[in-house]
């Protein structure tokens, strides 16, 4: 018997790996899901266009935080830092560089990774609650040391930085909330695509090793350090690559703009949509922008409490997020098939 059986015979019995499949939708499915986002914004108004390139922007943040939580099994409440650095790093090479807005996206990440692999240097020697307490205090003192007085010059300080948003390019008809949602949707897609073959790829598997059983996993040969810190620098690449998508959109960055809440909307989005299921990212997206409004509308005195009876029927009624809606639906077709 093997170190890694004899680990699981002692009773530390290890949590099934998401299947492959499991964590997308089918062939089928994404290529109507593709058409309508092609097709929708051209039958819909300018607000409508920039609500959808927030969904696609938040998307992308909660897809980092699943790559790290659902994959790697790491739990973080720091991805708005990520976010937070994303967004000033093409704000600051923008408008004090002069660079053009697509080239600042592969430096945020470059920058954005680095910072995610140092932080979670430190950070292998805790786990669980201890982690997120620490991703937490990151949360918390970002806004802060972008409002120090020697960073003032580049960062804007209090006041922040207003970001010049592109126009299409090639001299296209259209709008710039148009061209920067069809951009923002092509970012999306090749990250989505990478983070499927990531999660399928040998990486992967170490990751989702680690996160059923990282005793069995190091006993197997697994370098529990690396790929731990490796996560966290991929989570930290793809959230700072929405953090500057978001900055270019907005066309503003504060200090802020980034706080805790921003954090813990993450990780909601993450929750509702569905850990470890990719495709749940959006649909926990399309959650923290839209439901927050109809409560709103709802009761505007009583927003807050309206969100919070609404979150609490979501997470009643559906315990683990879309993703148990999405295998309902499969299970579903599958009997009307079979009738």
């Amino acid at each position: 018997m093997s170190a890694a059986e004899e680990v699981v015979a002692e009773g530390h019995q290890a949590v099934e790996a998401v299947p492959k499949r499991a964590m997308t939708l089918g062939t089928g499915t994404s290529l109507v899901v593709l058409a309508a986002l092609l097709i929708v914004p051209l039958l819909v108004k300018n607000f409508i266009i920039f609500q959808m390139t927030m969904l696609l922007i938040y998307g992308l943040a909660v897809l980092a935080l699943n790559i790290l939580t659902g994959g790697s099994g790491q739990f973080s409440l720091g991805q708005s830092a990520f976010y937070a650095v994303g967004a000033y790093t093409s704000a600051v090479l923008m408008e004090h560089a002069n660079l053009n807005y697509a080239l600042t996206l592969p430096i945020s990440a470059v920058v954005c990774f680095g910072f995610g692999y140092l932080f979670g240097k430190p950070a292998l020697r805790l786990s669980g609650v201890y982690l997120a307490l620490a991703t937490f205090a990151l949360a918390t003192a970002m806004p802060q040391l972008l409002k120090l007085n020697f960073l003032e010059h580049w960062t804007g300080g209090v006041q922040g930085l207003v970001v010049t948003k592109p126009d299409a390019p090639f001299g296209l008809p259209m709008s710039q909330d148009t061209w920067l949602y069809y951009f923002t949707l092509l970012v999306t897609v090749a990250i989505y695509i990478f983070a499927v073959n990531l999660l399928r790829s040998r990486s992967g598997r170490a990751f989702m090793a680690i996160r059923d059983n990282e005793i069995a996993a190091s006993a197997m040969g697994v370098d529990v350090a690396r790929y731990k810190t490796l996560a966290f620098g991929v989570s930290a690449a793809v959230t700072g690559i929405a953090g500057s998508l978001g900055a270019i959109a907005v066309q503003f960055v504060a200090p802020d703009s980034y706080t805790i809440t921003l954090a813990i909307s993450l990780f909601l989005g993450m929750v509702v949509g569905g850990v470890g299921w990719l495709p749940g990212s959006f649909v926990g997206a399309a959650f923290i922008i839209f439901v927050p409004n109809m409560a709103e509308s709802i009761s505007k005195g009583l927003s807050g409490a309206v969100f919070g009876v609404l979150l609490f029927l979501v997470i009643y009624l559906v315990p683990h997020g879309a993703r148990q809606i999405a295998i309902l639906g499969q299970q579903l077709v599958g009997k009307l098939r079979k009738n």
